[in-house]
């Protein structure tokens, strides 16, 4: 059975560090690509960044270019969103899914429960 769980959401400080996990079960860790979503209150989900199933390429949108990295780490079947530098605009529910490459939502066909992270000013 394929599950994404991610973890380790909290409220910050604008300007602190956090690292949210997505752990992958089910065999999709090596066949499938992992992407970051988010989704503000009242703003549609968007895309945050993605990695591929080989962990050496890396794509992220504008806003966090710079700020965020994706890593992994293939013994415990987990990939990482490390965010520095955190803004209040950053302030969303955050989901890890498994998929194409690709920035829209109709290309992950496997989705986390999302992970809530909350920046203050």
């Amino acid at each position: 059975q394929v599950q994404l769980v991610e973890t380790g959401g909290g409220l910050v400080q604008s300007g602190d560090s956090l690292r949210l996990s997505c752990a992958a079960s089910g065999g999709i860790f090596s066949t499938h690509h992992i992407g970051w979503f988010r989704q503000s209150p009242g703003k549609a989900r968007e895309f945050v960044g993605i990695l591929n199933r080989n962990g050496n390429r890396s794509e992220y949108s504008d806003s966090v270019r710079g700020r965020f990295v994706i890593t992994r780490d293939e013994a415990v079947s987990t990939v990482y969103l490390q965010m520095n530098n955190l803004k209040p605009e950053d302030t969303a529910v955050y989901y890890c899914a498994a998929g194409r490459w690709d920035y829209r939502e109709d290309g992950f066909e496997y989705w986390g429960q999302g992970t809530q992270v909350t920046v203050s000013p």
